[in-house]
């Protein structure tokens, strides 16, 4: 795994905290030449002076996804700084935990525009160079890009977008030799729990769930650069994701009725 990113261009967005700031670290440490983007420039000019100081390359952008400009100077920066692409990683996301009943509008426009939108923008302007590398565009979806999310209803759409998209793509490029993975971590312990929107659009500042029992972003990040290496589609980190994947195919009704049953025993959870 360390050989396949040994000397790779991988362009990561929301780079600066939590899942993309762990593959920042890993990656760079495999040998990668890491691209970073986020908004946080002080965030990133930090993490990337940290990999250069350790013997890593890293460049950065700042980057707010949901603007098309930015997402191309992110792709300019990583073309112009190492000449080309091997892999775009597009991470940058938000959550939101409400009922759909309550939620204000502008709060699902706003996932979509980071969610989806962001990825969008992002891999129009970097798919003439992983087209030319033969290279890997990875998603990083969830779970609720898979099954609908009660409570999450914005998430669960922007992930499913972003999933329909990125097959679509894997579908147009078949003969030119891309490799597409949609990654579907867990529940993860990482800021953007503590910056899920609520009905309103403001943060909710805590997370319901137990931080100790979710998976790591270096669990995740290390997930994913396997899939890399083995070109896989889809990337299911755990077991209860892998089973209720499988057992949707057979029985949809009981995985909904499972997925209301786990979202119903969070704290405060809406459906009480």
């Amino acid at each position: 795994m360390r050989n396949k990113l040994n000397g790779k261009v991988v362009v990561i967005t929301g780079a600066s905290s939590g899942i993309g700031e762990a593959m920042a670290r890993e990656y760079a440490a495999m040998g990668a030449k890491v691209v970073l983007g986020a908004r946080g420039a002080d965030k990133l000019e930090s993490l990337s002076n940290e990999i250069i100081a350790n013997g890593g390359s890293a460049a950065w952008c700042a980057t707010d996804v949901t603007r098309p400009e930015d997402c191309e100077q992110l792709i300019k920066t990583a073309v112009e700084t190492f000449g080309g692409i091997d892999v775009l990683i597009c991470n940058a996301g938000i959550s939101m935990r409400a009922l759909f009943d309550d939620l204000d509008l502008s709060v699902l426009h706003r996932l979509m525009d980071v969610n989806f939108w962001g990825t969008v923008y992002c891999t129009k302007y970097a798919l003439p160079y992983l087209q030319q590398s033969k290279g890997s565009l990875v998603g990083i979806s969830s779970v609720a890009g898979l099954n609908g999310m009660p409570g999450r209803t914005g998430y669960s759409a922007s992930k499913f977008a972003m999933t329909g998209f990125l097959e679509t793509i894997r579908v147009e490029n078949i003969k030119k030799g891309l490799h597409v993975m949609v990654a579907c971590p867990g529940f993860t312990a990482s800021n953007v729990r503590f910056s899920a929107l609520t009905a309103d659009g403001t943060p909710q500042g805590t997370t319901p769930r137990e931080e100790s029992k979710m998976m790591t972003p270096e669990q995740v990040a290390h997930i994913v650069a396997r899939g890399i290496a083995r070109r896989k589609r889809l990337c299911l980190m755990e077991w209860e994701g892998r089973a209720t994947h499988f057992v949707k195919k057979f029985a949809p009704a009981l995985v909904d009725k499972l997925f209301y049953w786990v979202m119903a025993q969070e704290p405060d959870s809406p459906f009480k």
